[in-house]
């Protein structure tokens, strides 16, 4: 004999109510919520998506504050600290005596005498506190507000590199927080331009159909046809090298959002093909509802999620395409910094056996596309927030 289990608010099962009304006001609650408290309640359930959204917060974060976190001037050079390795921040000091305050040792410049290779040495002698809110290279947050507080410094006369420096000795840190404004918004970005050519074109193939829906469905043939990287190297390559960074920023926007917009289109297409003969459609035609209104107050509301849990799982896909088109040259350029940018300089494999440090970036990467990952499988099953569990 199967028995039907009941889930409460939270999700979790209620247990058997034998006849008699077991937790009543639980499942009124659950019978009485919207499909976006539904959802809401599901996604919650999903620890790994939810400890995903909270990194992907913590990275966007570093995006509107990137002056502020990060200890140094992105564009500044020293040639005194040039392929510097990650330094270690340290609380028991070399006779093993424990410091309350967290501290980093100066660095003394040696040469290897059979390589001929400058290394960069801890020196014991020399001390620096590390310090929160402390005083350091003077920036605009934002273009507006002029400030000089860092997140994490040292003391004056320290240098504190956490993630070591590159060729030119740029602080490896500071890029990396400054260089996920291009690639984390990037991706944002082609989103909200799929998004808008995926509604629209899809919409209008799912709900006109005829021969409109047949000329549409071919085009999105014909583009999903064509390779996408060596579409998007062709388009890059074929961008004016004059261009400021913003233009090929945007234009960069484009070329990853000229394929993606049709996986989204062909779900809208399928979705208005499925609801244009329900009831409740049928009943807002006879009740004179215009096109627009069809579409936008009946049609579109009634799979928003799936809509939100689909571009969220097409944010990682635009992320590396911008990454993949910068790591070859045929992206973003410098000064523009960016993720893809930072890990060209790893293309050569003699300066990476020297300076490892410098595939950082490429871990950045990792952990924001398995976040963006983690949440769009969060939101693609709480999109059916009625499904048992």
């Amino acid at each position: 004999m199967s028995t039907e289990i009941e889930y409460d608010t939270k999700g979790g099962a209620l247990p058997p109510s034998d006849g008699f009304p077991a937790k009543e006001e639980q499942k009124e609650k659950l019978f009485m919520a919207t499909q976006w408290q539904l959802i809401r309640w599901k996604f919650f359930r999903h620890k790994l998506a939810v400890s995903a959204l909270v990194i992907l917060g913590i990275f966007y974060f570093g995006v509107l504050f990137a002056e502020f976190i990060a200890p140094y001037d992105p564009h500044a050079t020293d040639k005194d600290f040039i392929h510097v390795p990650p330094q270690r921040i340290r609380f028991f000091d070399s006779e093993g005596r424990f410091h309350l305050r967290p501290f980093v040792y100066g660095l003394t410049t040696e040469m290897d005498k059979v390589t001929l290779r400058i290394n960069h040495v801890p020196d014991p002698e020399r001390v620096y506190r590390v310090k929160l809110f402390a005083a350091g290279d003077e920036y605009r947050l934002w273009g507006l507000f002029k400030g000089n507080i860092h997140l994490i410094g040292t003391e004056e006369g320290g240098r504190l590199f956490i993630f070591g420096t590159d060729r030119l000795g740029r602080d490896l840190f500071s890029m990396i927080v400054h260089g996920s404004r291009i690639s984390l918004s990037i991706g944002l970005m082609g989103i909200a331009v799929s998004f808008f050519l995926g509604i629209t074109i899809g919409g209008m193939s799912g709900y006109y159909g005829g021969a409109l829906d047949t000329a549409i469905q071919r085009t999105i043939e014909f583009l999903r046809s064509i390779p996408t990287l060596p579409l998007w190297m062709g388009l890059s390559a074929a961008l004016p090298p004059h261009w400021s960074v913003i233009k090929v920023y945007f234009g960069i926007v484009i070329i990853l959002s000229l394929i993606g917009w049709t996986s989204l289109a062909r779900v809208v297409r399928g979705k208005f093909m499925a609801l244009r003969e329900e009831d409740f459609i049928m009943a807002a035609k006879f009740d004179g509802a215009g096109d627009g209104r069809m579409i936008f107050r009946y049609l579109l509301p009634s799979f928003y999620s799936h809509i939100i849990a689909s571009l969220t799982l097409s944010i990682p896909g635009m992320i590396l395409g911008e990454t993949a088109l910068s790591f070859i040259g045929l992206g973003l350029q410098p000064p523009a910094i960016s993720w893809g940018v930072l890990l060209r300089e790893s293309q050569a494999i003699r300066v990476l056996a020297n300076a490892p440090w410098l595939l950082i970036p490429g871990l950045f990467v990792i952990v924001v596309i398995l976040a963006f990952n983690f949440v769009g499988d969060g939101l693609r099953d709480a999109a059916d927030p009625y499904a048992s569990v």
